[in-house]
């Protein structure tokens, strides 16, 4: 698990848990600190509890920290996205903060997809997830950022983005990964070749037939790779729009989604809006 820090920016926390009961998952705590909340659930297909994290400002600027707590309890099944996208202002100096902090217990499912995070010009960001895993857990999941605004002709010409991810599998440390992004790695070839959308799509468990499904599936399309580290899948994906990634992933989980969760493809109403 991840701490935050002390900053001097506003400071917002959700603490969330899912339980069972009578089969339906449900939440079972709710606490939070600050302008982060949510909606009431929704059970759009069944027993599965959908949530969405609502940020009423709109937007995080330097300093500010956002923390996300979630526990999915034994056998629960649940789903968090956000209505709109998450926006990082620029910054004038400190570091704006986002920290995720996921544990999913044995027979539980949990999907963590997220609309995009927008990091502004100038925006110095850095966002911690942390996901821990029972072995017979399963989780879907995805990160998707934007650096700059392409609709408004800005790039990423100042600015640095930090992106951790931390998994856990049965206590123990299974991958861990760390990008740091500025105008040098925005710009270069081996960098992001000034593609301002970039993702990482997490999946477990996986067999290699379904690898060798989303392998079909990205053919010899550019910017998109997959691969398989000990039943975790990982597809990562890079765009000049971030609808379209958004759009690629969503393929991704909907073709992956009936046997690693054992239900059909079932897209939140937001993400039509």
């Amino acid at each position: 698990m991840i701490d935050s820090d002390v900053s001097k920016g506003w400071q917002a926390q959700l603490d969330l848990e899912f339980g069972l009961s009578e089969k339906k998952t449900i939440l079972t705590q709710r606490r939070h600190k600050g302008p982060l909340i949510i909606q009431r659930p929704f059970y759009p297909e069944g027993n599965v509890c959908h949530i969405y994290i609502l940020h009423p400002p709109g937007g995080v600027v330097a300093g500010d920290s956002l923390t996300i707590n979630v526990q999915a309890k034994a056998n629960t099944s649940a789903l968090i996205t956000t209505p709109a996208a998450t926006k990082f202002y620029r910054s004038d100096g400190e570091t704006a903060r986002q920290i995720v902090n996921i544990k999913v217990a044995e027979g539980a499912s949990f999907e963590w997809v997220p609309q995009e995070t927008i990091m502004y010009e100038g925006a110095q960001v850095r966002s911690d997830i942390c996901l821990e895993l029972d072995n017979k857990a399963r989780f879907m999941g995805w990160e998707v950022q934007v650096l700059g605004r392409p609709a408004a002709n800005e790039g990423f010409a100042t600015g640095e983005v930090q992106l951790n991810w931390l998994i856990y599998r049965a206590d123990q440390i299974f991958y861990q990964e760390r990008i740091k992004l500025d105008a040098r790695a925005f710009m270069a070839r081996w960098g992001l070749n000034n593609h301002s959308a970039l993702g990482t799509l997490f999946v477990y468990p996986v067999l290699p037939a379904q690898l060798a499904a989303v392998q079909y599936l990205i053919e010899e399309q550019p910017g998109r790779g997959v691969t398989l580290i000990e039943n975790l899948l990982i597809c990562r994906a890079l765009d000049e729009r971030a609808d379209r990634l958004r759009g690629f992933f969503q393929q991704v989980w909907a073709l992956l989604r009936p046997e690693v969760l054992q239900r059909s493809a079932c897209e939140p109403r937001i993400w039509a809006t």
